[in-house]
């Protein structure tokens, strides 16, 4: 009997083998499957900002007391006496040699006048010995006294003379502490302190008064070795009040050495004037205060862009792969609304501004132009 041909004996695995080729080519890979494309739509939206060197104005933010340019201390030189009189009270503004505080003066008024009489005595006894040594001269001349009697004559107008001075000394120190029994004011200012009452018995030397001299006001800082010489004579200090209000001072001095225990200088501000009599400030308030002392030029990227990641300073660049990577810097100065950057980040780089808050470290983004408000922020400095 005649063979039956290979080709329909073979046809049915022809067909299988190539229905399993078809699937095989048909199938996507799983690499395919496992990185599906991601839509454009579905990428975070940012803005981009350079960093970029520019003009920052350096300065230092430090706390510090409000105080009195000049206080003084008022007391008297009396001991013993009591107050008859109090004639300013604390927050009264003063004109210098104002009547401030009187005493019990009755004693001192005695004392004056014993002295004034004892005074008028000596002017006598001194003129009737000037008048007696210049008959004598005379008489001398005519050879009717001797030169013994002369001198004698000579002698009594030295001692009338020596003891009217002791008498007028006497009545000036009488009259001195005739004017101790008042206190008056020193200089114009604001009696800043009261410790005194009408009938209290002083003691020389004890405070009874405060005086502000000339209502100044300053503003003191301390601060550490390192910053104390980046601050100058003329630098402008802004100051913020509790009530929200800025102040504006200049550095008036900066001491010359450290405090050996704290490591620490001052800086004295002078304020302007009027502030305590306005009572738009106090002395003891504290405020905080920034001291611009130059302007340099950074490396400076807008503060937006600045986050803070597990407590440090951090910014997100993009690179070629339109990938947003997580960048720590260092920052120093903040004005003007950009930060510096003292390291971590190379002029030109691009760094997100707006959105960044929403990225992690990877994340793709979608570059969108910059707002209105962030584009002028961007702006360069005049």
């Amino acid at each position: 009997m005649p063979r039956p041909p290979v080709s329909l004996a073979l046809s049915p695995l022809l067909l299988a083998a190539s229905l399993s080729a078809l699937l095989l080519a048909c199938k996507p890979s799983e690499k395919a499957q496992d990185a599906p494309p991601t839509p454009q739509a579905s990428l975070q939206a940012v803005s981009l900002a350079q960093a970029s060197v520019r003009e920052l104005t350096r300065s230092l933010v430090v706390s510090g007391p409000v105080s009195a340019v000049e206080e003084m201390q008022l007391g008297v030189e009396l001991s013993g006496l009591r107050v008859t009189a109090l004639h300013v009270d604390a927050g009264q503004a003063v004109k210098r040699g104002q009547l401030l505080l009187t005493l019990d003066h009755r004693m001192l008024d005695a004392e004056l006048a014993q002295a004034d009489a004892a005074l008028r005595e000596a002017e006598a006894a001194a003129g009737l010995a000037r008048s007696h040594f210049a008959r004598g001269e005379n008489l001398a001349n005519s050879q009717y006294i001797s030169a013994m009697q002369l001198d004698e004559l000579r002698a009594a107008r030295t001692q009338g003379e020596a003891r009217l001075g002791t008498a007028r000394a006497a009545r000036n120190t009488a009259a001195l502490r005739r004017s101790f029994a008042e206190l008056r004011a020193p200089a114009d200012g604001i009696i800043s302190k009261r410790l005194v009452q009408p009938g209290q018995v002083v003691m020389a030397g004890a405070e009874l008064l405060r005086l502000i001299k000339n209502g100044r006001l300053e503003w003191r800082a301390e601060l550490p070795a390192s910053q104390l010489g980046q601050v100058n004579v003329g630098d402008v200090i802004h100051l913020s009040t509790a009530d929200g209000s800025a102040l504006q001072g200049r550095v008036r001095a900066v001491s010359p050495g450290v405090d050996a225990a704290t490591r620490t200088g001052t800086v004295y501000a002078d304020l302007p004037a009027g502030l305590l009599q306005s009572r738009t400030l106090q002395a003891g308030a504290y405020l905080e205060g920034r001291i611009d002392n130059g302007i340099q030029k950074v490396l400076a990227v807008p503060a937006d862009a600045v986050l803070l990641r597990d407590g440090f300073p951090v910014v997100f660049v993009l690179d070629d792969k339109a990938q947003a990577r997580l960048q720590r810097i260092e920052t120093g100065e903040r004005a003007d609304g950009f930060v510096e950057v003292k390291s971590g980040l190379a002029a030109g780089a691009q760094v997100v501004l707006e959105g960044a808050g929403f990225l992690t470290d990877g994340d793709k983004v979608r570059v969108l132009p910059a707002s209105a408000d962030a584009a002028a922020n961007q702006k360069p400095a005049p």
